[in-house]
Order: C-alpha cells, then structure tokens, then sequence
C-alpha cells in the first residue's frame, strides 16, 4: 500500500468494503480495508484535494468518489471486534460526523435533514417515524437510481461491442464522452446521497449503543465490579452445569414410563399382524414403587427418614400390568400354536387315509343289545301302561 497511487488505493479499499461490512466478516480482511481507508485519508489531506470554500458543482468528477472515504472508514471501524466497545463506537460516530459535516458544505444534505438538525431532535414517535419513513424513500430512489445508470452503461457497451468499430467515429465523438462524463458525475452524487440516508441511521444506532454501555458500565462502577473477571464466569459456567447435572438425575425418577397398549397389541397377535416377540421389554417392578423404598439414592436427609417410617403394609409386586398381559399372549400364542398342530395332524394323509378296522367283539355285543331293545320297545309300545291306569281301562 506504500507504493500505491490513490485511484489504486481507493480501488481496492472500495472492492474490501461491501465484503468487511457484512455480519461476521474477518477481522483482518476488516483492519485490511481500514488501513487502505486511511491512508487514502493521508493522501487526500495531502493532495489538498478539496477546499473550505467549494461546493459540489466545484469538485471534478474524479475526486467525486473520495467523499466517500470517511463513510466507508466509519462503516468498517464499527466492525472492528476487541474489547472496549465504547472507543471503536466513539471513533466511528467521529468519522460519520465528519463526513455529514464535508456534505453539508458542499450542499449535498437534504434540506428536510438540516431542518431537523437546527430544531433537534423531536421526541414524537410520529415526527421520528415520518423522517425515517422519508429517509429510507430517499434511500430506494437512490438505489433505483444506481440500478438503472448500470443498466444503460451495460447496454451501451453491449451495443459497441456489437458493432465492433475498430476505431472511435469522429462525428459525435465528443459528445458520447460528454454522456459517459455527466453519467458518472451522475452515478457519484446518487451514491453519496444513498451514504448519507446510511449515515444518519447508523449514527442514531450507535448513539445509541453507546448510551447502553455507558449506563453498564455505570451501573457495575456503583456495584463495585469494574469488569467481569474469566473467574467470574466460570464459576457460574459451573453453577449452571451442576444445575443441569442435578435435573437430569432427578428426571430420572420423575419422568413417567411410555404406556404400553396391551389390549391392541394382543388382538394384532390374534389377527395375525405381530408377533409376542415384537413385544416392548415389561416395565421392571421397581420401577412401580418409590426409589427410596427399594434401597435407591436418597436426594435428602428428609426421604431418608420418610422411607424408614412409611414401610409398606402389604407385599410388593413382582410383576407389573404389563408384564401380566405380555405372559397372557405368550399363553395364548402357545395355545394357538397347539391347536394349528392339532389341525395340522387331523387333516394329515395318514389320519385320513388309514385303513378301516373290522368287526369286533365290541361290535357284536352293540348290535345284540341294540336288537333287544328294539324287541323291548315293540312289546311296549308307547303309552300303553297309561291305558290301564285309566277307570275305563
């Protein structure tokens, strides 16, 4: 940067600063662009490139762009991340006021902005929203403004590179640069007045700032505590940590278990749809009484005690509802896996086509008793011990 002309320097310091300005820039690409913006600061003061007494309308097109050197350097000072917040914010409003206060010499502010700062400040939320709501219109005309100077350039040099001339026509020459001269004298003054619509909302915001830092630190001078220690910090970095150690072992006790749906899981069993080995693992029957009464931690002197007084009268379970149903299905699927036997041997070949036994002993004296009892009940007719109980029998 020694070495370099001041068009170069404000080159590259211009390329660093829409990069160095967004959040979470690098720290040295941002002390980069700020370097560069100060000695382009050194070399203008030099130079002697500008004057008390001119105005804008005095200022060539060229030396248009270097206004612009103390807004940019405010912009990225403002990030410059150490650890007195106070002087970088104090270093930054300088520099805004410097440059609002270059711009309203050369006639470049608002009227409606220099108004407002002859009068002050208006403590009405509808006077402070309207000159907002106007600066920020300011701000999108000039932006619109930019967007359609680059776009008539662009087409410009589309339609040369069309026409591929290989050397500049000498009949209206002078005025296409004439064009190209008021275009940029244009492009410049659009964009120091979008800086100075950015300066004035940047300089309420680190105003601002400012009066909340100052008010901290005020309040920790009155407490006795000048700064927080790394001690500090830590120890209730510490506190913290221990407090999240201790809930997470008391969830452990308090959180209720997930309830299992025994009802549902049996009938997709039934059904077909699961089987009792998808079954989710029975809820322990410790888990269903106090910890202090199965022999656990205590988390007091108190539930000690309690645990010793407060004995359960009646016997503990051992087996949870849970459990209860889990052993019933897997009853029930042994039950249905013998009767699925069962089935599968009756309707097997060898039981269906086993051959046919003959008459046996058993046989015969069926039938011989099944012949008396036919000659009983032809010898005794139906009804017939009736007739002769009746008088006219």
């Amino acid at each position: 940067m020694e070495d370099m002309p001041l068009p170069a320097l404000f080159e590259q310091a211009s390329k660093i600063h829409p990069t160095a300005t967004e959040s979470g820039a690098d720290q040295d690409l941002v002390k980069k662009g700020c370097e560069a913006l100060g000695k382009c600061e050194d070399m203008i003061s030099k130079l002697g490139l500008f004057s008390s007494n001119e105005t804008k309308d005095d200022i060539s097109t060229t030396n248009l762009k270097y206004i612009l050197v103390p807004f940019y350097l405010a912009e990225l000072t403002e990030k410059i991340v150490q650890d007195d917040r106070i002087q970088i914010l104090k270093t930054s409003r300088a520099k805004l006021k410097e440059f609002m206060s270059f711009c309203e010499a050369m006639e470049l502010v608002p009227q409606e902005e220099l108004e407002v700062a002859v009068q002050g400040a208006s403590n009405s939320f509808a006077d402070r929203r309207a000159l907002k709501l106007a600066r920020f219109k300011r701000q999108r005309a000039a932006e619109a403004k930019l967007t359609e100077i680059k776009e008539r350039k662009e087409r410009r040099e589309h339609s040369t590179k069309a026409a591929a001339i290989p050397t500049p026509v000498e009949h209206g020459e002078e005025d296409v640069l004439d064009d190209n001269g008021e275009e940029e004298r244009e492009a410049w003054l659009t964009t120091i007045s979008s800086a100075i619509c950015k300066a004035f909302d940047l300089l309420e915001m680190l105003k601002k700032e400012e009066e909340m830092l100052f008010a901290i630190r005020e309040k920790h001078l009155k407490e006795g505590e000048k700064e927080f220690s790394q001690a500090i910090l830590d120890d209730r970095t510490k506190k913290a940590e221990a407090w999240h150690r201790n809930a997470a072992t008391r969830a452990r006790f308090t959180k209720p278990a997930p309830p299992i749906t025994c009802a549902t899981f049996a009938q997709d069993v039934i059904e077909g749809r699961a089987n009792v080995s998808q079954a989710q693992p029975q809820t322990p029957a410790n888990d269903l009484v106090p910890q202090s009464l199965i022999g656990g931690s205590f988390t007091s002197e108190r539930e000690r005690m309690a645990a010793q007084v407060f004995q359960p009268f009646h016997r503990m379970p051992t087996m949870s509802i849970e459990g209860a149903g889990l052993k019933e299905m897997e009853m029930m699927n042994k039950w249905q896996e013998r009767n699925a036997k069962m089935f599968e041997e009756a309707n097997s070949a060898w039981y269906k086509d086993r051959p046919k036994l003959g008459p046996s002993e058993d046989d015969d004296a069926a039938q011989e008793e099944a012949r008396a009892w036919d000659d009983w009940k032809d010898d005794n007719p139906r009804g017939a011990g009736n007739k002769k109980l009746t008088p006219c029998g």
